[in-house]
């Protein structure tokens, strides 16, 4: 049996979310679905699997059911398979943030730089003023990244910030450019360095996984594979599970 895998987030206010929590739960546990999704303030974010016609139930329901009132109309989301169930069970979280950067002042919903489809990514990257950001932790840097991304060293998203204050400067650095696995961290790092200054910021629009999926491989300035949060490990080109790697319990809140 083949499962579908949806990779998803969105900002958006979301003051009811702790009374969302039971109800999304039950919901994913009557289609048999696994996996982990969180709830904040902030919006939702998260990675789930099941059979096709389950996850489709899912997200026909976040987008336009009863239990979100049509809030999440603006929902970003990534297909992928797995041979086998990548989750263990399922979790619905209730977190301060949907991604932890530690600044609460960020906002995503009112100002992000500047989104760049997997399609005009390269064309971007061959611009020699360009700074280009990864935004992971280090370890899954050390899987894979773009040729020429600076590598921030970081063990988690919340060092982001301390990065920038000490490596980058906004009258130094005009043009900068980020990625990361699906989107998210760039939400909040490219509104975050916004907010500190940094006029020309531009971000991967679906992250590494949206330019795995669409840039062939031929074309792609990509090098290594892509760390993902649940047992598959790493995905390639195709977004196709790369076999041999350590199976680990799958958790969406470790892209903190």
């Amino acid at each position: 049996m083949t499962y579908k895998v949806a990779a998803l987030y969105q900002f958006v206010p979301l003051p009811d979310f702790q009374d969302l929590k039971e109800p999304l739960r039950r919901l994913c546990v009557d289609l048999e679905i696994k996996g982990t999704l969180l709830l904040a303030h902030e919006g939702i974010n998260g990675t789930v699997a099941g059979r096709a016609g389950a996850i489709d139930a899912l997200v026909e329901e976040l987008r336009r059911g009863a239990l979100f009132g049509g809030r999440l109309d603006n929902l970003e989301l990534k297909f992928s398979t797995a041979a086998d169930m990548p989750f263990r069970r399922m979790k619905v979280r209730l977190k301060r943030e949907i991604v932890t950067l530690g600044s609460p002042d960020v906002d995503p919903t009112g100002r992000v730089g500047t989104y760049v489809s997997p399609e005009d990514w390269n064309e971007l990257l061959e611009d020699g003023d360009i700074v280009l950001l990864d935004t992971r932790n280090d370890f899954e840097v050390a899987m894979g990244t773009f040729e020429g991304a600076v590598d921030p060293r970081i063990k988690r998203f919340s060092e982001f910030r301390d990065f920038v204050g000490k490596e980058l400067d906004p009258q130094k650095h005009k043009r900068i450019a980020m990625f990361c696995t699906g989107g998210i961290r760039c939400e909040k790092a490219s509104s975050y360095m916004l907010a500190k200054g940094f006029e020309e910021v531009y971000h991967l629009k679906g992250g590494i996984l949206k330019y795995l999926e669409d840039v062939p491989e031929a074309e792609s300035r990509w090098r290594g594979e892509c760390f993902v949060f649940d047992e598959r490990v790493a995905l390639g080109h195709g977004l196709v599970e790369r076999p041999g790697a350590a199976k680990q319990d799958g958790d969406a809140s470790s892209h903190e």
